[in-house]
């Protein structure tokens, strides 16, 4: 079962709006999580993240996610407990306001339709990985068995 933690990395400023509220699975399968590499062509090319992205109005953070695994990789996805929330500002001065959601179990088959590349990575071996600056506290706390 998984324990809900809050993790505490850089805060926004007082003077930053947090203008992003995303989410992100983490897609769990026999001690291996899902990771995603962005585009060569994107914003922060070819670093390793979670599959999620932005919620929408409206939108519940679970509803987000469910959207967004189904647009990212083809899956319809039972969203599980919330497993760690951050709040992230980035160099540019924009902000996040980060939840990760645990995923146990999804229907259909997996297709990559937005990364450069998929891996099923053991937990202990995400801190090999140049990981997205917002998901690098999470990452040590998974690959030392903190979180899940």
């Amino acid at each position: 079962m998984s324990v809900q933690k809050d993790i505490q990395p850089s805060q926004p400023k007082a003077d930053v709006k947090v203008v992003r509220l995303v989410v992100a699975a983490l897609i769990l399968k026999e001690q291996k999580v899902l990771i995603c590499q962005r585009r060569a062509d994107q914003p922060m090319a070819l670093k390793w993240e979670f599959p999620g992205g932005k919620v929408e109005i409206g939108e519940s953070a679970e509803e987000a996610l469910r959207r967004e695994l189904d647009e990212e990789l083809g899956i319809a996805a039972d969203i599980g407990n919330r497993v760690a929330h951050t709040r992230h500002t980035y160099r540019s001065g924009s902000a996040i306001d980060l939840q990760f959601f645990a995923v146990h179990q999804f229907a259909g088959e997996m297709t990559n339709r937005i990364f450069n590349d998929l891996r099923w990575c053991p937990l202990r071996e995400l801190t090999r990985y140049d990981f997205l600056a917002a998901d690098r506290i999470l990452i040590r706390q998974l690959a030392a068995g903190k979180l899940l």
